[in-house]
This record gives structure tokens, C-alpha cells and sequence, in this order.
């Protein structure tokens, strides 16, 4: 887990906890919410990925009657992204009215120059020590917590410094939540119990077609006896006894000799699914040592029974009823949805795209789980709405960003492997979903009266997925890169196979490249100053003027150089060049973390075949408003100075992004 070291994952949660939970009394709440009422109010929604021309063409064949509505009452135009458009980055950058120099995170992951190790960008641990349980509280017994890596005030922090309260839901690049006492719940980057962004369970008779290195997913191989299966579902590892085991529950399937139908039992439930069902969620309970367990929530879903068995476990998400980890501001505030909507998805990306990826599920069985997000989502978007009166509510759907991702070869006859069948049955998946975002909108605009602002706003577009670059092979092919063994190359991840000592630059993440700089990396060979800069500049250039021997076009539409673009006191933080791909492109996925391929440029075999991790004058975002705006390029910086400028609050000096009303 890099340095969110999975050791300490569960110590460090429960005690970060205990200091939310401590703020969660009912006291806080009144006084919160109790504030007088703001004459102005503002309704945001977000529709990640949500991509402007394919609301423009939809809007213009009446089919988002609610999205025209709102652009006849004011503003529709395309919103400058960030750079890169990664959705950690771009949902930061509306957080906090700074770019990516400002708020410091530019990926899903960084890496530590100290040891060339990856890590998370947005979240870092320290070290706890034992907790004591008492009541509903958890406290801690030694120091330890988790730390959101975001800089900058978020806008509902400032909203709160001036009377002025803010429900915040889902948005991406707030866990843990950062300190406030506005209503507040994390999304995207939220881990789910084993620490990471996912990970689900396969039960299976015949895992001898199945990928066993799957990323975001374990396989077991079970057996049938006697019409029984008997496996472990594993949990978080458990710091308080040696050696640090795994948790796991033992479970039991039973199957009808007969019927497609069996029951499971596991701990103190029975419940039967017939094959193809889904199970509501089942909340479990791991035991840590005799006076401390942690509770976690997963689905079932039983996928085939005959002629092999196959039994899929959703990641076991953190128990918004009993929380783990933080995941709302106050604490109870994630317990009051629950105690109203049951068990819902808490993980920062619920939509299970790597079970899809790796066919697990297939696309009716991603669509039928993505819908139980959706339906989560809505009934609470409902409720939200209906009790909204105050301040400002921030809403965030991640259903129009995952769908896009899975289901863009379906709209795309270009995609290497479109299917003219399977396009017939699933091409209108991306067009449905915006239209469910049109039906939300319909909500908020009969919400609004006169003095409700509505904004709508994508972090970014999205384009089609065809070829992955090898940027590591890339530099590696341009003598910036050299390896220990060139007979293993492509067998490792992690640069293991590197000679640092010969060794230029180097590509982690999604769309960063390191210079290998003496007194920044330990084991960096180019100095500092102008030997830097000039490399920085030559490596831009030639991946600026690479051609793709498949396909005659480059890979790289612009290669942007970090102290060009950012400004903030994090700029030196920054990846030296950040990869700008062109429409088509996108890093492979062995790059990320540090794996050589041998060839430069490969066909993306994956259905996820759809992206926006490219330059981002090729996936703008989307902006409405009903109001008229002073600029005809907003940009996502612009969104936290213009909240706070309608409720007469000044600019912050830091902030990059100006008011654009």
C-alpha cells in the first residue's frame, strides 16, 4: 500500500476515527445546522466525466430536456480541465481554486524519490499504536492518524469560516474528510477494508481460464463435496498479534442437488440466492483480539452453480453504520444515511470495473451492479434535495465517469475490438446514464426559486482508448532509461530491473515522467540546473515528435513541463514532465508502476475503452448555469472563487481561479 502501509492500516484508521467520532455529538450538529438561513443558495451537481459534445448532440435531439432548460436560463459552454485531467487532480482543483502547484496532487500515484517506491498521492499514514474501545467510541492509547495530503482550504471550509453551511457529497480527493463541521461525506479515494482501492473475491471450481494475477481481485479455488463449498473471505490484516495475520471469516455454500439455487452462511446469517442473484449487503464482523473487532459490509453474488461453480464477493467496504475509518464529517452524519437508506457503498470508486475488466462479470452483470450504486445514490440525492434550504448542496455522481470507461467501445466502431453484436444490446448504456443525470437535474431545477444558483459541472471529457504507450520503454528505447538484465525486461514491477546508475528519467503514475536528479532521488545521476533543464526540454521534444508505426500519429500530443504550467508552494513536488496524450492514447497499463514492456506502443485490449488521462485541450468538462458567466473560458479553478464571490466572500490570495459572474 506504499506508505499507507497495510501493517498499520486498521491502528491508524480506528484512531484517526475516534478524533470524528469525538466531534460527532449531537451538540456539533445543532450548532452547525442550526445557522440562519442564507438568502442565497447554490445547487452543484457533478456528473464526472460527463463530455460536452455528447451533451451538446443529446441536447440538441431533445433527449436532456432538462440540461436545455438550464443553458436557456443562462450558460452552457466546455470547461478547461486540469493538468493531467485525472479526476483526483481536476476534482482538487475545484476543491480548492489552485492548481495543481497549489493543492499537490497531480495523479493517483506519486512516488518517494528516497526509495523510487510508489505511493498514494492524496492520503499518508503514521504510525499508531494500540486502541481502546469504550461505547461507540474508539480511543487511542498511542498517537496515529491519516492524513488527507490535499493543500489548500477546501471552499466549504471557508463557506463554514463565514456562517455559511455546505453538504458535501462524494466528492472525490476528500479522504479522509478534511476538518470542518459542514455536513461531509468521502469519495473517490476512499479505501475499502483491506486498505486499497478495491478489492473483490472469486470463488470458482475452474480458475484454470482466470488471470490469476489479477490486479484488484483475489481467485480461490473451491471444491464441491458432497454438494458443499467451504472457503475464507479475507479481511484486514491484524496488527495487534504477531506476525500480523490476515482476518478472515469462514464461510459455508450449500447447493441445491437439483435446483439453481443455494444458501449461504457465514457467521451468524443463512440466506439463499438463486444463480444470477444478487445479495443485499451482509454486514460482517472481524475480530482483532478479544475486546476490539471492526466491521465491514460486502454483496454476493452468485453467478453460476452448474456445471462450475462461481461465486463473486464485492470489496468489503467500511460499514458506514459502524465506520472504521473516517469517511464523514460529523462521524454520524455517515451513520444517519445509514440508519435511514441501510448499508450503502462507501468505496471511493464502487462501480467494480476490474471484475469487468478481467471477466468476472460480464457487462450485464457491471450494469446490474452499477445500478445498485445509482439507485443508492438517487434515493439519497432525493432526500438531500428535499431538505435542502441553506448554503450550498454539492453533488457528485460517478456512474457517467465508469460507464464511460467500460462501455465507450460500444459507440466507438474504431475501438480494435468492437463487437457489432454486442453493440446492438449495449450502445445506448452512455447515452442512458446521461439521461439520468438529466432526470437529477430536473429535480434541482424544480427545487430552485429565484434566489437558488444551479451550476453543473464535469471535471472532464473523455475519448476513445485504443493504444497504450510504454513510457518507460519509451525511455529505455531513447537511451534514458537502462536496465540490470535486458533478458528480463518486462518480468518486474517497481523498476527492479533498473541500473539507477544509468539512468536518465523514469514515467510513474498516469501521466508523470521523473528526471533521475542528483540530491532529489537517491540515486540520481543528472545535476541540477541547467543539465536538468536542458534534458527536461529534449526528452518534451522527441515525445512530442514520436510517430506510432501502427498508425502514423503521434502518441504524445504535448509534453508539458511542470515549472511552465503550475504555480503554488508544491510545484517542486511535481512530476518534471507531465505526458499530454493524444486523442486515441493513453498510458499503458504496465507503466503506472514501473514495469518495462518491450514493445513502445500496444493495441488496449481492456473494455475499459474510454479515458481522459490525455491532454486536456482534447477532454474538457462541461459547465451550466443559470446565470450569465464574464468569460467564455471557465475553468475548473474558477468554480471555488465563484461560490464564494456569491455569497460576498473575497477571493483568497492563493487561489489561482477568479469568479466568473
Amino acid at each position: 500500500m506504499s506508505n499507507i502501509n497495510r501493517r498499520d492500516f486498521l491502528k491508524i484508521g480506528v484512531t484517526a476515527g475516534s478524533f470524528l467520532a469525538l466531534s460527532g455529538s449531537s451538540d456539533m450538529v445543532n450548532r452547525v445546522f442550526g445557522k440562519t438561513a442564507t438568502p442565497q443558495k447554490i445547487i452543484v451537481l457533478g456528473f464526472d466525466g460527463m463530455d460536452p459534445k455528447l451533451v451538446k448532440a443529446w441536447m440538441d435531439e431533445g433527449k436532456l430536456p432538462a440540461f436545455r432548460k438550464l443553458q436557456s436560463q443562462g450558460t452552457f459552454t466546455p470547461l478547461r480541465t486540469s493538468t493531467p485531467p485525472q479526476s483526483p487532480v481536476a476534482w482538487s482543483n475545484f476543491t480548492t481554486g489552485m492548481n495543481a502547484g497549489g493543492h499537490g496532487i497531480y495523479d493517483f500515484i506519486h512516488r518517494d524519490p528516497k526509495n523510487y517506491i510508489p505511493i498514494f498521492s492524496a492520503t499518508e499514514s503514521s504510525q499508531s499504536g494500540k486502541t481502546l474501545a469504550l461505547g461507540n467510541y474508539k480511543f487511542p492509547l498511542s498517537g496515529g492518524k491519516v492524513t488527507n495530503l490535499r493543500k489548500g482550504k477546501a471552499f466549504w471550509q471557508i463557506l463554514e469560516e463565514h456562517d455559511i453551511p455546505a453538504t458535501i457529497f462524494k466528492i472525490p480527493s476528500n479522504y479522509p474528510p478534511v476538518p470542518t463541521k459542514q455536513r461531509t461525506i468521502s469519495g473517490m479515494n476512499t479505501p475499502d477494508m483491506l486498505g486499497s482501492y478495491g478489492i473483490f473475491n472469486y470463488y470458482t471450481t475452474d480458475p484454470s481460464k482466470i488471470d490469476q494475477d489479477i490486479g484488484g481481485g483475489r481467485i480461490h479455488e473451491v471444491y464441491v463435496i458432497g454438494n458443499r463449498v467451504e472457503s475464507k473471505l479475507s479481511g484486514p490484516i491484524n496488527t495487534f498479534k504477531k506476525d500480523d495475520p490476515e482476518t478472515s471469516i469462514d464461510f459455508k455454500v450449500f447447493v441445491d442437488p437439483i435446483n439453481p439455487v443455494a444458501k449461504i452462511t457465514i457467521q451468524d446469517q443463512e440466506f439463499m440466492l438463486k444463480e444470477g442473484e444478487w445479495s443485499s449487503w451482509k454486514k460482517l464482523h472481524f475480530n482483532l483480539i478479544p475486546t476490539q473487532s471492526v466491521s465491514g459490509i460486502c454483496k454476493f453474488y452468485l453467478k453460476q452453480i452448474r456445471p462450475e461453480f462461481k461465486l463473486y464477493i464485492s470489496p468489503i467496504n467500511i460499514d458506514p453504520g459502524d465506520p472504521a475509518l473516517p469517511i464523514s464529517t460529523p462521524k454520524n452524519y455517515a451513520q444517519e444515511l445509514e440508519e435511514k437508506f441501510g448499508s450503502f457503498y462507501t468505496q471511493g470508486l464502487p462501480g467494480d470495473f476490474k471484475a469487468l475488466n478481467n471477466e468476472i462479470l460480464d457487462d450485464r452483470e457491471f450494469l446490474d451492479q452499477d445500478d445498485m450504486v445509482l439507485e443508492e445514490r438517487l434515493k439519497m440525492f432525493d432526500y438531500e434535495l428535499a431538505r435542502f434550504d441553506s448554503g450550498v448542496l454539492f453533488y457528485y455522481l460517478s456512474s457517467t465517469d465508469q460507464r464511460q470507461h467500460m462501455f465507450w467501445r460500444y459507440i466507438d466502431k474504431d475501438n480494435p475490438f468492437y463487437d457489432t453484436s454486442l453493440a446492438t444490446e449495449y450502445k445506448d448504456t452512455i447515452q442512458n446514464i446521461y439521461i439520468e443525470a438529466d432526470k437529477m437535474l430536473d429535480k434541482a431545477l424544480k427545487k430552485a426559486d429565484k434566489n437558488t444558483i444551479i451550476m453543473v459541472v464535469s471535471d472532464h471529457g473523455f475519448s476513445p482508448f485504443h493504444r497504450a504507450f510504454n513510457a518507460n520503454t519509451w525511455l529505455l528505447e531513447n537511451g534514458y532509461h537502462s536496465l540490470i538484465n535486458k533478458r528480463r525486461q518486462g518480468e518486474s514491477n517497481l523498476f527492479l530491473n533498473t541500473d539507477w546508475s544509468r539512468s536518465k528519467a523514469y514515467a510513474y503514475g498516469l501521466n508523470g515522467l521523473y528526471i533521475n536528479e542528483n540530491g532529489r532521488e537517491s540515486e540520481g545521476i543528472v545535476a541540477t540546473g541547467a543539465e536538468k533543464e536542458n534534458l527536461i526540454r529534449e526528452i518534451a521534444k522527441k515525445l512530442e515528435n514520436y510517430i506510432d508505426p501502427k498508425t502514423g500519429k503521434r502518441a504524445i500530443y504535448r509534453a508539458y513541463i511542470a515549472k511552465d504550467i503550475y504555480s503554488g508552494l508544491c510545484v517542486d513536488q511535481a512530476p518534471d514532465i507531465i505526458l499530454g496524450f493524444n486523442r486515441g492514447y493513453r498510458i499503458s497499463w504496465s507503466s503506472p508502476l514501473g514495469r518495462i514492456p518491450k514493445e513502445i506502443v500496444e493495441d488496449n485490449p481492456a473494455k475499459w475503452s474510454g479515458d481522459h488521462c490525455v491532454a486536456p485541450d482534447i477532454v474538457p468538462g462541461i459547465f451550466f448555469m443559470n446565470r450569465k458567466i464574464n468569460t467564455q473560458f471557465p475553468a475548473l479553478y474558477d468554480m471555488a472563487p465563484t461560490i464564494l464571490k456569491i455569497f460576498g466572500i473575497d477571493t483568497p490570495q492563493n487561489m489561482t481561479g477568479r469568479p466568473i459572474i
